[in-house]
């Protein structure tokens, strides 16, 4: 008779694992740097008793300093009491040794992300603790598999990834591997829903989701750094600005730790072959460096010290960025387009006291333009943004017009139309013509390229792109998007119009996609590849980007708000401008596409909405 192939699962019953036993009371925690101080702080906020558990002495007081300071804090803001606080510092105690882990039933490990390291910890706590409890890897890199594989008890082992900082974060990924036991799923998730979290419960595999999908991003962001396609300030501030990010990807990377990040991708990349998550050449070099981000004082931005969040200038601070000298008088400007965005922009303008003419291809299209644009205004005059009189003397500087003609002594034209290059070219010949010499001429494209406007007119020097974001008005950021042709006095007066109308201009070439929508839409399609391929669903993707990456909206809900036709249509321009296969269109995208789901505008994308 054939014997049956060892599975490495143990003959502890299930049930001994069954979270219908009294709750997990006492957790160690394993490795007391800040994010295990952190997982430590909010268990005996919730009422465990914690063991403390690090190789270090002075790891050991930090960390019990740390909890005095927070408990502290909390009293001081009447958010507990002294009572409550005398509590909590009551049930932590720490220790340098690993046998202090004994009586716990659940062991939450959080040392350095290097497998031997875990794996020695692993190899220990089988001789220390019960069979019975439970351990929890916190690595957001390494295999959850591998470690409980070679665990004496691999159906106790799982992955609880918290995220830095852990007291406030509400996200925690739960990560089974194929051997873990469900119960041990189940006592874990009752747990975290207890701390006050959101468990999302995931499959093994690097970076899980919210890291598989911000690493991936992180990465380019780095690359597009170390190619000089554009400055660090300007990098991370598109990324705040144009997709309302709490911090920008260079400054996150710093704040990670660029070593910790290179270390996540390098195992992402091990998995996946995906050269986008092969780590930038200059991760590895700041990593030798050891210039490691705020821990060391420096990454890509310089620190006060070690440790600090304070950024200081240093000898990549561009101290002349964003000069407007030189730049040409703008009194009079020309908005070509009678779309949402066209009435957008000229909105901004005549608010800022320019004398603005709106040209629709009808008289009737650039009438309802400017009447969109009264509506707007009286919103703003409702909600006390502006006076009646300032709403009223916006709208006096607007000038509806039927053809570019009325362009003729406007200093800058501005086309807002289809994004259609042949539809754009076409313009721009009509604005070579009809526009005065020496006026600047720009468009508002997002991904195509600006010289093949540039190259439809007899002065390819005076082109340049300003792409707003959408809602105009609103949105602060303007990507000025120089091409090898334009002169400097034109790019000056880009700057010039944008400090003007109270935007944020960023600097970056002719290329597909610009900084953000280079940076956003991959990122949007690795989310799609992860539903595609059955990891995760989009609504454990989108709350584990909320709340775990802080992202104001999650990458299903902004794909479905965009538009998965625009979406899949930059990921092609994408795709055929860099030929990384990474970037080619998740085939679930070119399939919604196909069948029409298109997101909110037709009422289904991957989410369906009420008709209005």
């Amino acid at each position: 008779m054939d014997r049956l192939p060892h599975t490495g699962v143990s003959t502890t019953s299930p049930s001994d694992l069954s979270p219908s036993r009294a709750p997990l009371t006492t957790v160690a925690v394993v490795g007391l740097g800040t994010m295990g101080a952190g997982i430590a702080e909010i268990l005996a906020r919730a009422g465990r008793e914690v063991i403390g558990i690090d190789v270090s002495e002075g790891a050991c007081r930090r960390a019990v300093t740390a909890l005095e300071v927070a408990t502290a804090r909390a009293v001081h803001r009447e958010r507990i009491t002294e009572r409550e606080r005398a509590g909590i510092l009551g049930r932590f105690r720490v220790s340098t040794d690993l046998r202090a882990a004994a009586d716990a039933e659940l062991v939450i490990e959080v040392v350095p992300e290097d497998y031997d390291t875990k794996h020695e910890v692993f190899a220990e706590l089988d001789t220390v603790i019960s069979p019975t409890a439970i351990v929890a890897t916190g690595t957001n890199a390494l295999s959850v598999t591998r470690l409980a594989a070679e665990s004496a008890h691999p159906e106790r082992v799982l992955g609880l990834h918290f995220f830095n900082p852990a007291p406030a974060m509400k996200l925690v990924e739960i990560v089974s591997s194929v051997l873990t036991a469900p119960a041990a799923v189940e006592a874990v998730t009752a747990l975290a829903h207890d701390l006050g979290k959101e468990p999302v419960a995931l499959g093994d595999r690097p970076g899980f989701v919210a890291d598989g999908l911000l690493f991936g991003y992180l990465n380019q962001a780095a690359a597009m750094y170390e190619a000089k396609y554009a400055a660090r300030e300007d990098i991370d501030a598109a990324m705040r600005l144009g997709c309302g990010l709490p911090m920008g990807p260079l400054a996150l990377l710093d704040l990670i730790g660029i070593d910790t990040a290179r270390t996540v991708l390098e195992a992402m990349y091990a998995a996946s072959g995906d050269r986008l998550h092969a780590p930038a050449p200059i991760l590895g070099q700041l990593s030798e460096a050891g210039l490691t981000g705020r821990k060391a004082g420096r990454g890509f931005y310089t620190y006060e010290a070690p440790g600090s969040a304070a950024v200081v200038p240093d000898a990549a601070t561009a101290e002349v960025r964003h000069s407007t000298e030189g730049a040409r008088p703008v009194r009079a400007v020309g908005v070509a387009g009678s779309g949402t965005m066209a009435s957008g922009i000229a909105e901004v303008f005549a608010k800022a006291g320019l004398e603005v003419v709106l040209a629709g291809r009808t008289l009737e299209k650039a009438e309802r333009a400017k009447a969109r644009i009264g509506k707007s205004l009286e919103r703003s005059v409702s909600k006390g943004r502006m006076t009646k009189q300032a709403r009223e003397q916006a709208l006096e500087r607007i000038t509806a017009a039927d053809a570019l003609d009325a362009f003729a002594e406007v200093d800058l034209a501005v086309e807002a139309v289809a994004e259609d290059l042949v539809v754009k070219q076409q313009l721009f010949k009509v604005l070579d013509k009809v526009c005065k010499p020496g006026a600047v001429l720009a468009t508002t494209t997002s991904s195509l390229p600006v010289v093949a406007c540039a190259r439809a007119t007899s002065r390819p020097q005076d082109v340049v792109g300003l792409h707003f974001f959408n809602p105009a008005p609103a949105m602060k950021l303007v990507e000025v998007v120089r091409t090898v042709l334009t002169a400097d006095d034109v790019r000056a007066t880009a700057h010039a119009v944008c400090a003007a109308v109270g935007k944020h201009p960023v600097d970056c070439g002719d290329r597909a996609g610009f900084i953000v929508n280079a940076l956003l839409f991959p990122y949007l399609n690795n989310a799609v590849k992860m539903v595609q391929e059955h990891y995760a669903t989009p609504d454990a993707i989108d709350a584990a980007m909320k709340l775990g990456g802080g992202y104001p909206m999650g990458p299903f809900e902004l794909l479905d708000v965009v538009g998965l036709d625009v979406s899949l249509a930059i990921e092609r321009v994408l795709h055929r401008e860099f030929r990384e296969p990474g970037l080619a269109p998740a085939p679930l995208l070119e399939h919604l596409v196909a069948a029409g789901c298109l997101g909110r505008k037709t009422g289904r994308g991957f989410r369906e909405y009420a008709k209005a």
